[in-house]
């Protein structure tokens, strides 16, 4: 371990990674119950937050994120052998998965209710990674910051038709219509964040302009050429590798002769995507990390051209670090008969690894701008 852990069980107490010199010790781990240590071993990140739900250990220094961060740059995980039992958990959950419908996997995801949004997010409600441009950035800042650089990516201007596929609650669309004088279409499979999404629209006056349908996008009618900017944020993740082909052969239909289009996905730096067992269980079943070879290919073979690529994984620290303190602030105010203690301790084991995952894994977060003009006059400067 890079930094020594002290480890309080019982009476007892007993320090991990020390390597002399008399190092201070940055944790302290309090264990509760003694299957704490079995169900690391046995079952790694899944068995480390199930133990966390369940109250079996508690840090009395140090901050769970960091935590889990100096675990992953340790590269505990991969120290500890994957275990038969935790190949079966894995596989069962997979197994689970692979009976569930899209739209199953998007409602368990996303329609657990309106008010936990409201208690971690922005006012937008926008559950993506923000940018950010300093270290204080407030998550209003970083979601702004996020929604603004996609539109100047995009070139998004007055009369612009929009196709936002996966649209969530609708924030982008919104900010695209008010901020750049765009207009257009978002769709979503979720009726809760469609039932918000049409009440904001309306409350903001923006009927006619833009609007939001509840649809998959392979059901939404798309006359050929329809739109000048497509994008999908936050949406690929949730889509099989073998769907990207389709998906990119919609886009490249809907397109306008020298529209761009752009998605923003969660992905992996590694060859192999590995499927985290306590996110496959608790917070995004059937989610994928993608791989950027994979998305320039089905690009390629729809005739799409890649413009710019970014990897915005470091920003993802910032996000999920304001929605980890916004959630611990407000989480007094949620209804405890919907969310119990363990929920609680659920989400914010979920949220301090989504901390720690974009200080210290191997995850990604791209960004990929496209065209379907490859004879189109390119910026000089990237935005």
């Amino acid at each position: 371990m890079q930094a020594p852990v002290r480890f309080i069980i019982g009476t007892r107490e007993c320090v991990v990674g020390a390597a002399g010199g008399g190092a201070e010790c940055e944790f302290t781990v309090r264990v509760v119950r003694h299957e704490f240590f079995a169900a690391v071993l046995c079952y790694g990140n899944l068995g480390l937050g199930e133990s966390y739900m369940r109250g079996d250990f508690a840090l009395e220094r140090g901050r769970l994120d960091d935590f889990l961060t100096m675990l992953l740059r340790s590269r505990v995980d991969e120290t500890i052998r994957r275990t038969f039992r935790l190949a079966v958990k894995a596989g069962a959950i997979q197994v689970r998965n692979m009976f569930r419908s899209r739209g199953e996997a998007v409602q368990i995801a996303y329609d657990i209710g309106t008010d936990l949004y409201e208690a971690f997010l922005d006012p937008t409600l926008t559950y993506t990674c923000g940018y950010a441009q300093t270290p204080d950035d407030s998550i209003e800042t970083l979601q702004r910051n996020k929604l603004q650089r996609i539109c100047q990516k995009l070139r998004i201007g007055p009369g612009d038709r929009i196709l936002d596929i996966g649209c969530g609650f609708g924030g982008l669309l919104m900010f695209a219509a008010e901020q750049h004088g765009a207009c257009g279409v978002g769709i979503t499979i979720s009726p809760a964040q469609h039932e918000r999404a049409t009440d904001e629209i309306r409350r903001r006056g923006l009927d006619g302009r833009i609007r939001v349908e509840l649809t998959d996008y392979r059901d939404h009618r798309l006359a050929h050429g329809s739109y000048d900017k497509v994008v999908a944020v936050g949406l690929l993740e949730h889509l099989p590798p073998s769907e990207h082909p389709r998906f990119f052969r919609t886009v490249a239909a809907g397109l306008k002769p020298g529209g761009l289009g752009l998605v923003h996905s969660v992905g992996t730096s590694q060859p192999r995507s590995r499927h985290d067992p306590f996110t496959q269980k608790y917070i995004f079943p059937k989610s994928h990390q993608v791989h950027l070879s994979a998305l320039v290919a089905a690009m390629e073979r729809t005739g799409l051209a890649v413009l710019d690529v970014e990897n915005m994984v470091r920003h993802y620290a910032y996000t999920t670090r304001r929605w980890l303190e916004r959630f611990q602030d407000n989480v007094g105010t949620l209804d405890r008969n919907r969310y119990d203690e363990t929920f609680h301790r659920m989400w914010e084991y979920y949220l301090s690894s989504g901390v720690a995952a974009a200080r210290a894994s191997d995850g990604a977060l791209y960004q990929v701008l496209f065209h379907n003009d490859r004879a189109a006059p390119i910026p000089l400067v990237r935005v």
